[in-house]
Protein backbone atom coordinates (compact mmCIF):
# COMPACT_ATOMS: atom_id res chain seq x y z
CA UNK A 1 0.00 0.00 0.00
CA UNK A 2 1.09 3.87 -1.03
CA UNK A 3 1.99 6.00 2.50
CA UNK A 4 -0.72 8.51 2.32
CA UNK A 5 -3.63 6.43 0.50
CA UNK A 6 -7.15 7.38 2.00
CA UNK A 7 -9.23 4.33 3.02
CA UNK A 8 -12.10 4.76 4.72
CA UNK A 9 -13.60 2.16 6.42
CA UNK A 10 -17.21 1.98 7.88
CA UNK A 11 -17.83 0.28 11.69
CA UNK A 12 -14.49 0.96 12.59
CA UNK A 13 -14.84 1.46 16.25
CA UNK A 14 -14.56 -2.48 17.12
CA UNK A 15 -14.19 -5.76 15.94
CA UNK A 16 -13.16 -6.10 12.63
CA UNK A 17 -13.22 -2.33 11.69
CA UNK A 18 -11.03 -1.71 14.29
CA UNK A 19 -8.55 -4.37 13.67
CA UNK A 20 -8.73 -3.00 9.85
CA UNK A 21 -8.03 0.59 10.61
CA UNK A 22 -5.13 -0.25 12.69
CA UNK A 23 -3.61 -2.11 10.39
CA UNK A 24 -4.47 0.39 7.76
CA UNK A 25 -2.67 3.03 9.22
CA UNK A 26 0.51 0.53 10.34
CA UNK A 27 0.93 -0.03 6.47
CA UNK A 28 0.77 3.71 5.53
CA UNK A 29 -2.52 5.02 5.34
CA UNK A 30 -4.25 8.13 6.26
CA UNK A 31 -7.58 6.00 7.57
CA UNK A 32 -10.87 8.04 8.20
CA UNK A 33 -12.81 6.12 10.87
CA UNK A 34 -16.68 6.14 10.55
CA UNK A 35 -19.06 4.53 13.34
CA UNK A 36 -21.33 5.60 15.29
CA UNK A 37 -20.15 5.31 18.71
CA UNK A 38 -17.58 8.53 19.33
CA UNK A 39 -15.96 7.27 22.15
CA UNK A 40 -14.80 3.99 20.68
CA UNK A 41 -13.84 6.03 17.97
CA UNK A 42 -11.66 8.11 20.02
CA UNK A 43 -10.31 5.08 21.07
CA UNK A 44 -8.94 4.32 17.75
CA UNK A 45 -7.75 7.01 16.66
CA UNK A 46 -5.84 7.31 20.12
CA UNK A 47 -4.32 3.72 19.40
CA UNK A 48 -3.65 4.04 15.70
CA UNK A 49 -1.93 7.96 16.67
CA UNK A 50 0.38 6.09 19.76
CA UNK A 51 1.62 3.62 16.68
CA UNK A 52 2.76 7.27 14.65
CA UNK A 53 -0.05 6.56 12.28
CA UNK A 54 -2.61 9.29 10.75
CA UNK A 55 -6.11 9.14 10.98
CA UNK A 56 -9.16 10.91 10.50
CA UNK A 57 -12.54 10.68 12.42
CA UNK A 58 -16.84 11.20 11.65
CA UNK A 59 -19.28 9.78 13.21
CA UNK A 60 -21.42 8.06 10.23
CA UNK A 61 -24.92 6.14 10.78
CA UNK A 62 -25.65 4.09 7.89
CA UNK A 63 -28.74 3.38 8.52
CA UNK A 64 -29.55 6.75 7.95
CA UNK A 65 -29.39 7.47 4.19
CA UNK A 66 -29.64 10.58 3.70
CA UNK A 67 -27.65 11.77 6.56
CA UNK A 68 -25.15 9.16 5.43
CA UNK A 69 -24.61 11.10 1.78
CA UNK A 70 -24.34 14.24 3.37
CA UNK A 71 -22.00 13.53 5.72
CA UNK A 72 -20.10 11.78 2.72
CA UNK A 73 -20.38 14.81 0.89
CA UNK A 74 -19.45 16.59 4.16
CA UNK A 75 -16.08 14.56 4.37
CA UNK A 76 -14.72 14.64 1.04
CA UNK A 77 -15.13 18.11 0.99
CA UNK A 78 -12.86 17.98 4.31
CA UNK A 79 -10.69 14.77 3.36
CA UNK A 80 -10.34 15.95 0.22
CA UNK A 81 -10.05 12.30 -1.32
CA UNK A 82 -10.89 8.45 -1.58
CA UNK A 83 -8.85 5.72 -2.63
CA UNK A 84 -10.21 2.94 -0.85
CA UNK A 85 -13.45 2.23 0.44
CA UNK A 86 -14.34 -0.50 3.17
CA UNK A 87 -17.56 -1.09 4.09
CA UNK A 88 -17.39 -3.04 7.12
CA UNK A 89 -20.23 -1.71 9.12
CA UNK A 90 -23.19 -5.28 9.77
CA UNK A 91 -24.88 -6.73 12.48
CA UNK A 92 -26.88 -9.80 12.54
CA UNK A 93 -29.77 -10.94 14.82
CA UNK A 94 -29.95 -14.46 14.93
CA UNK A 95 -33.53 -15.92 15.17
CA UNK A 96 -36.17 -18.07 13.06
CA UNK A 97 -38.04 -15.78 10.30
CA UNK A 98 -41.57 -16.41 12.45
CA UNK A 99 -39.80 -14.77 15.55
CA UNK A 100 -38.16 -12.24 13.90
CA UNK A 101 -40.13 -8.56 13.90
CA UNK A 102 -40.32 -6.46 10.89
CA UNK A 103 -38.20 -3.63 12.24
CA UNK A 104 -35.32 -5.77 13.35
CA UNK A 105 -35.52 -6.89 9.44
CA UNK A 106 -35.64 -3.39 8.30
CA UNK A 107 -32.64 -2.38 10.42
CA UNK A 108 -30.47 -5.07 9.29
CA UNK A 109 -31.12 -4.57 5.72
CA UNK A 110 -30.85 -0.45 6.24
CA UNK A 111 -27.34 -1.30 7.87
CA UNK A 112 -26.56 -4.30 5.56
CA UNK A 113 -27.56 -3.08 2.61
CA UNK A 114 -28.78 -0.03 1.34
CA UNK A 115 -26.32 2.23 3.75
CA UNK A 116 -23.43 0.22 2.13
CA UNK A 117 -24.97 1.29 -1.20
CA UNK A 118 -25.58 4.88 -0.08
CA UNK A 119 -22.11 5.50 1.10
CA UNK A 120 -20.65 4.05 -2.20
CA UNK A 121 -23.10 5.65 -4.61
CA UNK A 122 -21.62 8.86 -2.17
CA UNK A 123 -17.92 8.05 -3.18
CA UNK A 124 -18.30 6.47 -6.27
CA UNK A 125 -18.40 9.70 -8.56
CA UNK A 126 -15.32 11.20 -7.33
CA UNK A 127 -13.72 7.78 -8.53
CA UNK A 128 -15.09 7.67 -11.61
CA UNK A 129 -13.57 11.12 -11.83
CA UNK A 130 -10.04 10.19 -11.33
CA UNK A 131 -10.65 6.87 -13.03
CA UNK A 132 -9.31 4.84 -10.02
CA UNK A 133 -9.94 3.83 -6.14
CA UNK A 134 -11.14 0.22 -4.63
CA UNK A 135 -14.52 -0.83 -2.99
CA UNK A 136 -13.97 -3.99 -0.47
CA UNK A 137 -17.43 -4.78 0.64
CA UNK A 138 -16.94 -7.19 4.03
CA UNK A 139 -19.97 -9.97 2.96
CA UNK A 140 -20.34 -13.30 4.71
CA UNK A 141 -20.00 -17.12 3.49
CA UNK A 142 -23.70 -16.83 4.61
CA UNK A 143 -24.02 -14.81 1.46
CA UNK A 144 -23.25 -18.03 -0.36
CA UNK A 145 -24.90 -20.69 2.04
CA UNK A 146 -27.86 -19.73 4.21
CA UNK A 147 -28.44 -21.24 7.65
CA UNK A 148 -31.74 -21.56 10.05
CA UNK A 149 -31.65 -18.41 11.92
CA UNK A 150 -29.56 -16.38 10.04
CA UNK A 151 -32.45 -16.31 6.94
CA UNK A 152 -32.84 -12.24 7.31
CA UNK A 153 -28.60 -11.77 8.04
CA UNK A 154 -28.00 -14.61 5.26
CA UNK A 155 -30.41 -12.40 2.84
CA UNK A 156 -28.84 -9.25 3.45
CA UNK A 157 -25.46 -10.45 2.62
CA UNK A 158 -27.01 -12.35 -0.66
CA UNK A 159 -28.11 -8.79 -1.54
CA UNK A 160 -24.40 -7.53 -0.62
CA UNK A 161 -22.71 -10.02 -2.65
CA UNK A 162 -25.14 -8.98 -5.71
CA UNK A 163 -24.34 -5.32 -5.57
CA UNK A 164 -20.96 -6.16 -5.55
CA UNK A 165 -20.54 -8.10 -8.51
CA UNK A 166 -23.02 -6.02 -10.79
CA UNK A 167 -21.10 -2.74 -10.01
CA UNK A 168 -17.76 -4.52 -10.58
CA UNK A 169 -19.41 -5.43 -13.69
CA UNK A 170 -20.20 -1.28 -14.22
CA UNK A 171 -17.06 -0.45 -13.64
CA UNK A 172 -15.39 -2.90 -15.99
CA UNK A 173 -14.19 0.15 -18.22
CA UNK A 174 -12.55 1.71 -15.16
CA UNK A 175 -9.56 1.32 -13.40
CA UNK A 176 -11.72 0.93 -10.54
CA UNK A 177 -11.59 -2.53 -8.12
CA UNK A 178 -14.53 -4.20 -6.86
CA UNK A 179 -14.03 -7.15 -4.56
CA UNK A 180 -16.19 -8.82 -1.88
CA UNK A 181 -14.93 -10.48 0.94
CA UNK A 182 -16.90 -14.01 2.58
CA UNK A 183 -15.29 -14.34 5.79
CA UNK A 184 -16.99 -16.98 7.87
CA UNK A 185 -17.41 -16.82 11.63
CA UNK A 186 -14.91 -13.76 13.31
CA UNK A 187 -14.06 -14.04 17.25
CA UNK A 188 -15.52 -10.15 17.37
CA UNK A 189 -18.30 -8.71 19.66
CA UNK A 190 -20.30 -8.98 16.63
CA UNK A 191 -22.12 -12.02 18.50
CA UNK A 192 -22.71 -10.06 21.17
CA UNK A 193 -25.93 -9.02 19.59
CA UNK A 194 -26.53 -12.04 17.10
CA UNK A 195 -26.02 -14.71 19.44
CA UNK A 196 -27.23 -13.64 22.63
CA UNK A 197 -26.99 -17.03 24.43
CA UNK A 198 -23.74 -18.11 23.14
CA UNK A 199 -25.07 -21.16 21.80
CA UNK A 200 -23.53 -20.52 18.47
CA UNK A 201 -20.15 -19.06 19.41
CA UNK A 202 -20.17 -22.38 21.53
CA UNK A 203 -21.15 -24.91 19.00
CA UNK A 204 -18.26 -23.12 16.33
CA UNK A 205 -15.56 -21.45 18.84
CA UNK A 206 -13.04 -23.68 17.47
CA UNK A 207 -13.39 -22.27 13.87
CA UNK A 208 -13.85 -18.87 14.52
CA UNK A 209 -11.12 -16.82 12.62
CA UNK A 210 -8.68 -14.45 14.08
CA UNK A 211 -9.44 -11.01 13.09
CA UNK A 212 -6.31 -9.78 13.04
CA UNK A 213 -5.68 -12.31 10.07
CA UNK A 214 -8.65 -11.33 7.83
CA UNK A 215 -7.99 -7.39 8.38
CA UNK A 216 -4.97 -8.36 7.00
CA UNK A 217 -5.98 -10.89 4.08
CA UNK A 218 -8.49 -7.92 3.24
CA UNK A 219 -6.00 -5.26 3.62
CA UNK A 220 -3.47 -7.05 1.28
CA UNK A 221 -6.61 -6.89 -1.62
CA UNK A 222 -5.51 -3.41 -2.14
CA UNK A 223 -1.81 -4.00 -3.81
CA UNK A 224 -3.07 -7.16 -5.27
CA UNK A 225 -7.00 -6.80 -6.30
CA UNK A 226 -9.03 -9.89 -6.75
CA UNK A 227 -12.75 -10.03 -7.89
CA UNK A 228 -13.60 -12.22 -4.26
CA UNK A 229 -11.63 -13.55 -1.00
CA UNK A 230 -13.35 -16.53 0.95
CA UNK A 231 -12.05 -17.04 4.11
CA UNK A 232 -11.54 -19.87 5.38
CA UNK A 233 -10.51 -21.71 2.17
CA UNK A 234 -12.40 -24.98 3.12
CA UNK A 235 -15.51 -22.77 3.96
CA UNK A 236 -15.33 -20.94 0.60
CA UNK A 237 -15.27 -24.57 -1.05
CA UNK A 238 -17.92 -25.75 0.97
CA UNK A 239 -20.14 -22.95 -0.15
CA UNK A 240 -19.35 -23.49 -3.84
CA UNK A 241 -20.41 -27.17 -3.36
CA UNK A 242 -23.78 -25.97 -1.85
CA UNK A 243 -24.11 -24.02 -4.97
CA UNK A 244 -23.52 -27.27 -7.27
CA UNK A 245 -25.60 -29.72 -4.98
CA UNK A 246 -28.11 -28.02 -2.73
CA UNK A 247 -29.85 -30.96 -1.97
CA UNK A 248 -27.20 -33.48 -1.12
CA UNK A 249 -25.61 -30.55 0.45
CA UNK A 250 -28.43 -30.05 2.88
CA UNK A 251 -28.89 -33.86 3.07
CA UNK A 252 -25.31 -34.50 4.37
CA UNK A 253 -24.79 -31.34 5.78
CA UNK A 254 -27.50 -30.89 7.63
CA UNK A 255 -26.75 -31.38 11.23
CA UNK A 256 -23.40 -29.16 10.60
CA UNK A 257 -26.10 -26.32 9.29
CA UNK A 258 -28.39 -25.70 12.21
CA UNK A 259 -25.81 -24.66 15.14
CA UNK A 260 -27.62 -21.89 16.02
Amino acid sequence: MKSGTVVWITGASSGLGRELAIQAARRGATVVLLARNEARLASVKAEIEKGGGTTLVYTLDVSDQQATLKQAAHILKEVGSIDVLINNAGFAVFEEVQAASIDTVKEMFDVNVIGLIALTKAVLPHMVSKNSGHIINIASQAGKLATPKSSVYAATKHAVLGFTNGLRLELSDTDIHVSAVNPGPIRTPFFDRADEEGLYVKNIEKWMLKPEDVASLTLDLIDKPKRELNLPRWMGIGSTLYQVMPRLFEKVAGKQLRQK
